[in-house]
C-alpha cells in the first residue's frame, strides 16, 4: 500500500505548495497558539487558497474554543479537522466536517478501546507522549504498543524523518505518516531538503 504523507506545521504557501510539488497528499496547519508552527487564521487562509487541487487541508485544535474553530471555518477551507487535545467524541463532530483523533502512546493505553470511543471519526493519529506537550515533539515510540486489529485507519507520527519512516512504513503499514519537526531545521522552521528526503522516503518504501 502507498501510505499518505502528511506534512504538518506548515506556516506559509510558498513551503506549503513546495510539499505538495513534492507529493505530499495533505498539509496540516495548527491553530493552537502555545506552539512554534502555529499560525493565524490570514495566513491559513493565504496557504489553502494557494495549494494545488487535490491537496487535502487539515486543521489541528488543542481543546479549542468551539468560537474558535467555527470562526477558522468560516475564513480557512479546511477538509479535515484534527484534535489533540481532551475532545470527546461529540466535542469532535459538533463541527459537522470530517475529523481524526490524536492520541499520544504510552504503556498501559488501551487503543481498542479509544478508537471505539471514536468510532466516526476518519483515523486515529497516533503521537509520542511526552508529558504536557500535544504533539511535535520529535520523540518516537515503541511502535509494538500499536494492535495489529485497530478498526480505524492508522495515520503514524511521533519522531518520523528521513532516516526512519521507511522502516516505520514496513513495519507499521500505516494508512498515512504525519510529520512536523522530523522535517524542520530549527522548532516552526520548515526545511525544503528534508521535506523532500522525507517523501521521497516514504514513496521508496511502499514500492
Amino acid at each position: 500500500m502507498n501510505p499518505r504523507i502528511k506534512i504538518c506545521g506548515l506556516r506559509d504557501p510558498e513551503m506549503a505548495c513546495f510539499a505538495a510539488r513534492q507529493g505530499a497528499d495533505a498539509i496540516g496547519l495548527v491553530f493552537h497558539a502555545p506552539s512554534p508552527r502555529a499560525v493565524d487564521i490570514e495566513t491559513a487562509s493565504r496557504i489553502v487558497a494557494a495549494l494545488p487541487p487535490f491537496v487535502s487541508t487539515v486543521g489541528l485544535f488543542v481543546d479549542a474554543d468551539p468560537a474558535f474553530v467555527e470562526q477558522v471555518l468560516a475564513r480557512v477551507a479546511l477538509d479535515i479537522l484534527q484534535f489533540h487535545g481532551d475532545e470527546s467524541p461529540g466535542q469532535c463532530r459538533r463541527f459537522g466536517k470530517p475529523y481524526l483523533k490524536a492520541v499520544r502512546v504510552k504503556p498501559g493505553l488501551d487503543l481498542l478501546e479509544y478508537a471505539s470511543r471514536y468510532a466516526d471519526a476518519r483515523g486515529i493519529l497516533v503521537d509520542a507522549w511526552v508529558p504536557g506537550v500535544p504533539g511535535g515533539t520529535g520523540e518516537t515510540f515503541d511502535w509494538a504498543l500499536l494492535p495489529q486489529d485497530l478498526p480505524l485507519p492508522l495515520v503514524l507520527s511521533g519522531g518520523l524523518h528521513a532516516g526512519n519512516v521507511a522502516e516505520a512504513i514496513r513495519q507499521i503499514k500505516p494508512w498515512a505518516v504525519d510529520v512536523s519537526s522530523g522535517v524542520e531545521s530549527g522548532k516552526g522552521i520548515k526545511d525544503a531538503d528534508k521535506i523532500a528526503a522525507f517523501i521521497k522516503a516514504a514513496r521508496v518504501a511502499a514500492d
